[in-house]
């Protein structure tokens, strides 16, 4: 039985006070009449959950803490961020989760568009069904139709009605905050760069967190001012010499650490993250001019690379362009276990970015530190190489 939106969970107690404090946070929003849906992927339009006068946030998914309770109704060989996204559901441990009103899903995988029956039973979700190609006549038509019926219930939901003008208003937020990260990310072009690759990927995974999208596009634009001035006096931390690395493949926010601190600590640093939610999908704006709002929010969305879209050689394309734009050494693709679209696709990926003359790792994990010695020793020998 789910409970009231705005009650605590019973575990409440045991938790640390950071997620205490971020339990109360949320609460607080609530309380004040706040509206909040969560979601999981790249592909959810925000700016129609904006445009209803809703928050987007990013569900808590990015944690070995919540899979063991996950596969007690999960199996245990599927991705870690479906599984964790489910556990934290389950265990009420995530604020975000815990007081959404809606949480939208998408048909991206076969593991999420299960799981999210499963969800269902805790929380109310709407799944968007995702067409799988793009080179279908029919495929924007039935992309624009899925993200008008997702308008119309959350108009439906939240008892308010979406205009256009709401609609360019959320557009014209939205793509604030993406020139904000965009700016960051060109940043990362100088040599040395402005920030390490830790910094770099928890910038990119708090983006996913924040109600108020205009505050937090400001804070990304002071920490640009200031990452902008101390290149210019040369006060970089980050060594000259450091081996530049650009880091493709599934969604990095499980795997900072494991992935993002073992370059730093071995010489190299990220410079570019090629994930969904990196510099490749943050460029990409919505014209908030453009004839039809509803449309371009919708054909901005589909033109997404991920590995689920099939041909997908736009992303591949993109990762050689952006292999010359940030100077990298070398190119590392993280692939979380059992993410088949992904782990297929890095054959591709694999000829594209070697084709080029550029040195290329695969590394296969998940949440947990089981397999950390392994990922380090492999990290280590390839930045050695380099």
């Amino acid at each position: 039985m789910q409970e009231k939106s705005t009650a605590l969970p019973r575990t409440f107690d045991e938790y640390n006070e950071a997620r205490k404090q971020s339990f109360l946070k949320v609460k607080e929003y609530k309380e004040q009449g706040g509206k909040l849906v969560g979601f999981l992927c790249s592909y959810a339009p925000l700016e129609i959950v904006d445009a209803a006068g809703a928050a987007a946030v990013g569900l808590c998914g990015t944690s070995n803490e919540t899979v063991p309770t996950a596969e007690e109704v999960l199996p245990s060989n599927l991705c870690p961020l479906v599984k964790s996204t489910y556990g934290f559901a389950r265990s009420q441990k995530c604020p975000f989760t815990h007081f959404s009103d809606l949480i939208v899903g998408e048909t991206t995988c076969d593991g999420k568009k299960k799981m999210y029956e499963l969800l269902g039973e805790m929380k109310p979700v709407y799944v968007l069904s995702l067409p799988h190609t793009r080179d279908r006549a029919w495929a924007a038509d039935a992309w624009y139709q899925e993200v008008k019926r997702f308008k119309e219930e959350l108009e439906r939901r939240f008892g308010t009605t979406v205009t256009d003008e709401d609609l360019r208003a959320a557009v014209r937020r939205r793509n604030r905050l993406r020139r904000a990260l965009t700016r960051l990310f060109e940043l990362q072009k100088s040599v040395p760069p402005a920030m390490s690759g830790v910094e770099l990927m928890s910038v990119l995974q708090a983006a996913n967190f924040s109600f108020d999208i205009e505050e937090y596009a400001a804070n990304l634009e002071r920490l640009a001012d200031e990452r902008e001035g101390q290149l210019r006096v040369d006060e970089g931390s980050i060594s000259p010499d450091a081996k530049r690395i650009l880091v493709t493949g599934c969604p990095t926010g499980g795997v900072i650490n494991k992935i993002g601190k073992t370059i730093k600590e071995h010489g190299g640093v990220v410079v570019c993250t090629d994930d969904c939610s990196g510099e490749r999908t943050q460029r990409m704006e919505v014209d908030p001019a453009a004839p039809d709002i509803l449309r371009a929010i919708a054909d901005r969305y589909l033109q997404i690379n991920c590995s689920v879209m099939t041909p997908n050689d736009g992303r591949m394309e993109n990762t050689l362009s952006q292999v010359r734009a940030y100077r990298a050494d070398g190119v590392v693709e993280s692939i979380l276990t059992a993410c088949h679209t992904f782990n297929v696709e890095g054959v591709l990926m694999q000829r594209a970015v070697e084709g080029a003359g550029i040195p290329y790792l695969k590394i296969e994990t998940d949440y947990a530190q089981a397999d950390m010695g392994q990922v380090q020793t492999r990290l280590e020998a390839f930045l050695e190489m380099l």
